[in-house]
């Protein structure tokens, strides 16, 4: 495990970076979009993903978006050693608070994830037509698009991404979500995902 400080548009953050198996766990967003961090690592733990995490340790929460997260010595290790990039980010959508929404350039990745995903109680959709356009990570510069096999982005909400009403250090996500993501890394795993 690495930890580095890396400073990026003026915002601080401390990079957390375990290298590990071919597909890699990615939180660009852990200090802001709440859970997302923990989530990561737990699952990276339990699959032997590789893992690489984002927070803020200090400051006001800043949000980056994630296609202006990068270049920095983390994230190019990070794409370099993994093939295909599973991102973890937090929706605040309150028409859909039961809803993750599975985006990125893998397609079938997404799907695989999704099946996993119907085993918590939260609806997946994979569907890029119903997905709102900036959920969606399809963006050429978005690090989940950035591995050889490309990544699926899942857009958490705050249920399925912390057991906490109010925001707590570490946040503790929901063992329904690590379980079913931890399912799904295997499945991706045992498929073949570079297949597409």
């Amino acid at each position: 495990m690495h930890t580095e400080r890396v400073t990026i548009e003026g915002t601080a953050f401390l990079t957390t970076l375990r290298l590990a198996g071919p597909i890699g766990l990615l939180a660009l967003h852990g200090g802001v979009e709440g859970g997302t961090a923990e989530l990561a690592t737990e699952v990276a733990a339990r699959t032997g993903a590789t893992l690489l995490t984002f927070t803020q340790p200090e400051g006001p929460p800043t949000h980056i978006p994630s296609t202006r997260i990068g270049p920095c010595a983390p994230l190019t290790t990070f794409l370099t050693h993994t093939t295909l990039t599973v991102s973890l980010h937090g929706h605040n959508r309150r028409a859909t608070p039961r809803t993750i929404y599975a985006g990125g350039s893998h397609r079938p990745a997404a799907r695989i994830l999704a099946t996993a995903l119907t085993n918590s109680p939260f609806t997946p959709i994979t569907t890029l037509a119903d997905i709102p356009h900036p959920l969606r990570g399809l963006h050429p510069d978005n690090p989940v698009n950035q591995t050889s096999h490309g990544g699926v982005q899942l857009e958490l909400p705050v249920l399925a991404r912390t057991t906490a009403p109010a925001p707590t250090a570490p946040e503790i996500p929901p063992q329904a979500v690590v379980d079913a993501l931890t399912a799904g890394i295997r499945l991706i795993t045992e498929s073949g995902f570079h297949l597409r």
